[in-house]
């Protein structure tokens, strides 16, 4: 309850209220996304079923099939045939994998139509998104959705506040520390942590980054919502470029050169 009004009274005194997502293009992204991210999760579960068949398969199949790697696997599942000389508990097995492995081809085909749409439409919206190291089609998408369009948010703080990067105050006696912020658009944050995943792993400059503020006696988690905080901060320059700097300093957001 105090909680509830707290963010009421909070509401009431704010001078810009956050404003409802703008439909066409990013409303379509919106919808492509939903529909890949389930056609991903389709296809995740038929991949675990196939591997469920195959372990309590026949020994002859089982012996055929487990020495292949998951592409082949699915490859080969879906060409098999049935032989009549072959017993009831085999053709039926058998029949089992190809319908399964015809589906995974077909959610997978599937997943990357609407990869190629949803990069399309990013291309035509923040072509200059796909320069930055580490967003892909998926990522910009999401965070072009998430944002919407100029103005929707009044300051980047409030951003990274809607994102769940803005770390929250957790000091206790001679302890300084921020905790995590586990509140926000949790799609918009997961493509963030993908962003600074890839940052971490393939940037130089991200990794001398992540070692200074290990050296600041940051932990390696805090040092990492660090730079997911800076890339939220690069993200809303580039797209709101006529009330904030078109480009971030390597202090704010260090990538690759």
């Amino acid at each position: 309850m105090i909680d509830a009004i707290r963010a009421a009274k909070d509401a009431l005194v704010t001078e810009h209220l956050i404003q409802p997502r703008l439909r066409g293009e990013h409303e379509a992204l919106r919808v492509l996304l939903a529909t890949r991210h389930g056609a991903v999760l389709a296809s995740t579960a038929a991949i675990n079923q196939l591997k469920a068949l195959i372990v309590s398969g026949p020994d002859d199949l089982r012996a055929e099939l487990r020495k292949l790697k998951r592409p082949a696997q699915v490859n080969r599942c879906a060409q098999l045939r049935d032989r009549p000389a072959q017993d009831i508990e085999h053709r039926m097995t058998v029949r089992a994998l190809r319908s399964t492995a015809q589906r995974i081809q077909a959610l997978q085909a599937e997943a990357k139509d609407l990869e190629g749409e949803i990069l399309g439409l990013v291309r035509q919206l923040a072509p200059k998104l796909l320069d930055l190291l580490g967003v892909g089609p998926i990522t910009a998408a999401q965070v072009l959705v998430s944002w919407s369009h100029p103005g929707r948010f009044r300051s980047e703080e409030a951003f990274a506040s809607f994102a769940g990067v803005a770390p929250i105050p957790a000091s206790s006696g001679l302890i300084n520390r921020h905790r995590l912020n586990r509140s926000g658009d949790r799609q918009l944050n997961r493509a963030l942590h993908t962003i600074t995943l890839i940052r971490m792993r393939l940037a130089p400059a991200t990794k001398a980054y992540i070692a200074r503020r290990v050296a600041e006696d940051k932990t390696s988690r805090d040092a990492q919502r660090c730079l997911k905080r800076a890339i939220c901060r690069q993200l809303f320059k580039l797209l709101e470029p006529t009330r904030q700097s078109r480009t971030a300093s390597l202090e704010d957001l260090p990538q690759a050169a």
